[in-house]
């Protein structure tokens, strides 16, 4: 990896056709340009969590090893942008397995929020545990300001029959922040003011049909949208899915699919609005297949975003893929 690597990337406007409810809207006008996915070509990523600070477009994923065999992600990376266009890696940001006493393997997927000029790091470790690190700045560099982890699978009231992982973040128009985090069960926790503690009470969420894992929350128009990958114990790979609810913690109503399977077998993902548009941030397994053609590794993954569209009744229409292996091919030569 190089620190301070500015990667000219273009992400693509998509064309995302067809519905994702039962609703009988018509779908919105849409206009597209040839794709660029995979976003970033000199570094594997996945589990990208999207956040807009100011003006800047931030993403952090989970860091995918090159000679990956299996998921033994062991740090964090941030990649920015301010036009979509052009992407700025700054490199590792946190160290969880060096930078604190009790996190020992599986550094997975991440989510980071900014509140009152700090920027909260959360993370999964050891597939039981969600811990939190804290700077001033979006890039770091993190500290864990608790010396524990946040939130276990063992702590009272956390129901999670498989790995405790995923953490999301979402902060209400009201102030309240609230951690959305588990797998096969959503479970959320209403996260103190200082949002390095929470009120104690663990939340079981109703309404999530084929929850598996990679939860995500946001708002529109006073709706809430819980998004997450459903499957693989459902007859089918794992999609992206939603529901919708008028209270972040529920009870929630089934809506559709956001995104289809993708390549890399795990589906990951985040939702965001950025300079009056939204995205959906996504990986695939591209560029390993581009490197390696009919070679398929899900552990080596690539960062994707694709444009969402909603229909006039709220409902999302379901984002389509898109790739360039020309572009790729090309740039990896």
């Amino acid at each position: 990896m190089h620190h301070n690597h500015t990667i000219q990337l273009t992400l693509c406007l998509t064309a995302a056709m067809g519905l994702t409810s039962c609703h009988n809207t018509a779908p919105q006008p849409q206009t597209s340009v040839p794709s660029h996915n995979p976003l970033l070509l000199h570094s594997y990523a996945a589990d990208p969590s999207a956040h807009v600070y100011h003006d800047t477009l931030w993403v952090y994923p989970s860091h995918d090893k090159t000679d990956a065999c299996r998921f033994d992600m062991e740090d964090y990376h941030v990649y920015s942008t301010t036009d979509l266009e052009h992407w700025h890696d700054h490199g590792i940001i946190f160290r969880p397995f060096e930078q604190t006493t009790w996190a020992k393997e599986a550094a997975w997927a991440p989510d980071c929020v900014e509140r009152n000029g700090k920027f909260y790091l959360y993370y999964p470790t050891d597939k039981r545990h969600i811990g939190v690190a804290v700077s001033d700045r979006p890039d770091g560099p993190f500290h864990d300001p608790l010396g524990h982890p946040l939130l276990s699978i063992d702590s009272p009231g956390v129901v999670c029959d498989r790995d405790f992982i995923d953490p999301c973040v979402f902060i209400d128009d009201d102030g309240q922040a609230y951690m959305y985090v588990g797998q096969n069960t959503p479970c959320c926790i209403r996260l103190n003011e200082d949002m390095i503690s929470y009120d104690g009470q663990v939340h079981l969420l109703e309404g999530v049909t084929e929850f598996f894992e990679a939860i995500w929350m946001h708002k529109r128009d006073s709706i809430y949208y819980l998004s997450y990958s459903d499957g693989p114990f459902h007859g089918h790979q794992p999609r992206i899915s939603y529901c919708t609810a008028d209270h972040p913690l529920g009870p929630f109503t089934y809506r559709g699919i956001v995104l289809d399977s993708v390549n890399s077998g795990t589906n990951h993902h985040s939702i965001v609005q950025y300079q009056g548009d939204w995205w959906l941030f996504y990986h695939t397994s591209d560029l390993s297949l581009y490197r390696t053609p009919g070679e398929h590794n899900g552990v080596r993954r690539s960062l994707a975003a694709d444009r969402l569209y909603y229909n006039p009744d709220g409902t999302i229409q379901q984002v389509v893929q898109t790739h360039d292996s020309t572009k790729i091919k090309q740039e990896l030569h």
